[in-house]
């Protein structure tokens, strides 16, 4: 049997991936050397791709011409691969969700400490975010995919990444409107509890103020405000963006933030 073959039958009986241990463990290749050519020559001509060192996805028939396979269609299998747990997050959590203007250029995912290098390939490119544990299930949605499923963080956690990691998704008017659209998916009340030990305080301020002052969903923020205030206690002042100068001359007395940037959301 080639390695191409089995590959192929691997296909065919639904394992749409593969690492170089499980070819090494076929005894097809008589050297490293080989086993390694063997691979590279797949993917040139778009049988399989390296999705990550060492790790490799088939592309299936509709997604030869492109060359690469999106990551809803391994993230799953690769993280089972890696034995770390993980969640889709922010920009493509909210894509997933339905609330993204446009497809995000990186697929993001959380994951935990430590972390591990990186292997960049022609694939869709892997954002990696890490936290030293990560919420409980509850705080996650289940999704089909082409070759199972796939984790994602629920509404109220991709609000509140969004907003923690606003410097990385174009800042606070993109994470705004965002907001716009997720904000009908977020249920305060069911979604919260879960969060409370993983979120930090200041997120909960930022996102209050942004559903009240911006998004203009007071329900939400009051409910919100009504858990924080519950769980939380004293709050103390916060400047709005962390990529601009902290002022105290406009503040915003409810949700303890400094407004020391202008918010403006895209026209949907």
């Amino acid at each position: 049997m080639t390695l191409r073959k089995w590959i192929e039958d691997r296909a065919i009986h639904g394992y749409p991936t593969f690492s170089v241990e499980d070819v090494r463990a076929t005894g097809l290749c008589s050297s490293e050397q080989i086993l390694q050519n063997e691979l590279s020559r797949l993917c040139l001509n778009k049988t399989i791709a390296n999705v990550y060192r060492g790790y490799y996805v088939i592309i299936p028939v509709h997604y030869v011409l492109r060359g690469s396979v999106p990551a809803t269609y391994y993230i799953d299998q690769l993280m089972a691969y890696l034995k770390k747990p993980y969640y889709v997050c922010m920009l493509s959590a909210a894509e997933l969700l339905g609330a993204a203007h446009q497809r995000p250029q990186q697929f993001s995912i959380m994951t935990i400490f430590p972390k591990r290098r990186i292997v960049s390939t022609r694939n869709v490119t892997i954002e990696w975010f890490y936290r030293n544990t990560l919420p409980p299930e509850e705080a996650f949605v289940t999704k089909n995919t082409e070759t199972g499923t796939i984790c994602i963080s629920n509404p109220l956690l991709t609000a509140a990444d969004l907003v923690q990691y606003q410097q990385h998704v174009g800042g606070l008017s993109r994470v705004a409107t965002i907001l716009e659209e997720l904000s009908e998916q977020i249920d305060v009340k069911k979604q919260f509890t879960p969060l409370v030990a993983c979120v930090k305080k200041v997120v909960w301020q930022r996102l209050g103020y942004l559903l009240e002052n911006v998004v203009e969903q007071k329900k939400l923020a009051d409910d919100l405000y009504e858990q924080l205030s519950a769980s939380s206690g004293y709050l103390k002042y916060q400047p709005l963006s962390t990529s601009a100068v902290d002022r105290s001359s406009l503040r915003d007395s409810r949700w303890k933030i400094n407004i020391n940037i202008v918010i403006e959301t895209d026209d949907i």
